[in-house]
């Protein structure tokens, strides 16, 4: 594959473009020569998020990219997203994803684990109140969100791009066997799995120089 010449960041539920994983890309791709963009997903406000919204964030971030190869790395919920955006790609700009913590079953577990109040409870209130890690402060989440991701199934989606994907073995928040069973039997997905929680800060070093191998930038990153 020819070297990435535009890469799309896209951050997890809850986070920014400023996380940790996310500033690090940014950095290794500038030394790079590499251009990149990181949509942040929780604009125009966090409340009304949904999976289609971010999925439009995404062909506009695409239509703005400058000209050649994309690739999409995306951490737990942006891998979801980043999943259904290179499904949906028409424009054949997108040729590979990086995935950490792919939270894949976004839309089938239909957002069970986001706060103790049952489904009937935010379905009648409209909003349910999370912890929103970026702003260290609980946010609201719209009902909305719940019901769109309803409508994604990443799990049986099928895989039509090199797909590189990096998955925690003590991560709590996506079950790794639910990722390994996802990867099995699908060529062009290669998993790595890692001694690590789902942050994965003690891997990011790793993570970066298999990454970087896999953008084809070869010996213009940083080891």
């Amino acid at each position: 594959m020819a070297s990435v010449r535009h890469v799309i960041y896209l951050h997890g539920f809850a986070s920014s473009p400023a996380s940790s994983k996310a500033e690090r890309f940014r950095a290794e791709l500038a030394a790079c020569g590499v251009g990149y963009s990181c949509p942040d997903l929780n604009l125009p406000t966090f409340e009304t998020l949904t999976t289609s919204r971010m999925l439009a964030q995404v062909r506009d971030e695409v239509s703005r990219a400058p000209a050649g190869p994309i690739a999409l790395v995306g951490s737990s919920l942006g891998a979801f997203v980043a999943v259904h955006a290179a499904a949906q790609d028409t424009t054949g700009r997108i040729d590979r994803l990086v995935l950490m913590a792919p939270a894949l079953d976004f839309g089938g577990s239909r957002l069970r684990q986001l706060g103790p109040h049952g489904i009937d409870q935010w379905r009648t209130s409209g909003t349910l109140k999370v912890f929103h890690y970026a702003d260290g402060v609980e946010r609201s989440i719209g009902y909305a969100l719940y019901e769109d991701a309803a409508a994604y199934d990443a799990l049986t989606l099928p895989t039509q791009h090199p797909t590189l994907a990096f998955q925690g073995d003590r991560d709590e928040s996506v079950a790794p066997a639910m990722v390994e069973a996802w990867a099995q039997g699908r060529s062009l997905v290669r998993l790595r799995m890692l001694a690590d929680g789902h942050q994965l800060a003690e891997s990011i070093d790793e993570i970066w120089r298999e990454s970087a191998e896999f953008l084809g930038l070869g010996n213009r990153a940083r080891a």
